[in-house]
C-alpha cells in the first residue's frame, strides 16, 4: 500500500492558482533547456522513499484543507550552490482534485497514510459535472455532494 506526502501550498489561494504556477514554472524550464518535470524542492528529504515511490502521491494543503494531489515520480538529493543538501521531489504536473481535508498548520511536509488520504473527487465531479472545483468544495463541505 502506497504512503504518501502532505504540504502546506503557502501563498495560494486556490487549485487554479497552483495550476498556473506550475505551468509558470514548467514554461521557464522549457526557456532555460531543462528537462521538463515539475520538481518541488524540500530541505529534509523522506526517510521511506521506497514506500512513497510505490504509488505515493503529494497532497496539498491550501488554505487549511486538502484540495488537490499530485502523484510523486521521483526523490532526489541535490546540493545546492550554498552547499546544503535538499530534496527534489519530482511530480506528475497533473492536479487530481481530492475531497477536501482540513488540516491544521505545520511545517514541512508530513507522512500521510494511504487509508488517511482524500479519495479522488471523481464521484462527485460525476454528480455535478461541469463545476468548479470551489463550488464542490463548497458543496461537498456543506454536505450537499
Amino acid at each position: 500500500m502506497p504512503l504518501h506526502l502532505q504540504k502546506l501550498c503557502v501563498g495560494c489561494d486556490s487549485p487554479e492558482d497552483l495550476r498556473g504556477w506550475i505551468d509558470e514554472r514548467m514554461a521557464e524550464r522549457r526557456r532555460r533547456g531543462a528537462p521538463e518535470e515539475q520538481v518541488h524542492v524540500t530541505r529534509m528529504a523522506p526517510k521511506r522513499a521506497a514506500e512513497l515511490l510505490d504509488g505515493g502521491s503529494l497532497y496539498w494543503v491550501i488554505k487549511g484543507v486538502i484540495l488537490v494531489r499530485q502523484p510523486l515520480l521521483d526523490l532526489r538529493t541535490v546540493t545546492g550552490a550554498d552547499g546544503v543538501e535538499r530534496c527534489e521531489l519530482v511530480l506528475l504536473p497533473e492536479l487530481v482534485p481530492v475531497r477536501p481535508a482540513p488540516r491544521r498548520p505545520f511545517q514541512g511536509w508530513r507522512y500521510l497514510p494511504h487509508a488517511d488520504a482524500p479519495a479522488d473527487l471523481a464521484e462527485d465531479e460525476r454528480r455535478a459535472p461541469g463545476l468548479p472545483t470551489h463550488l464542490v468544495t463548497e458543496l461537498r463541505m456543506l454536505g450537499l455532494l
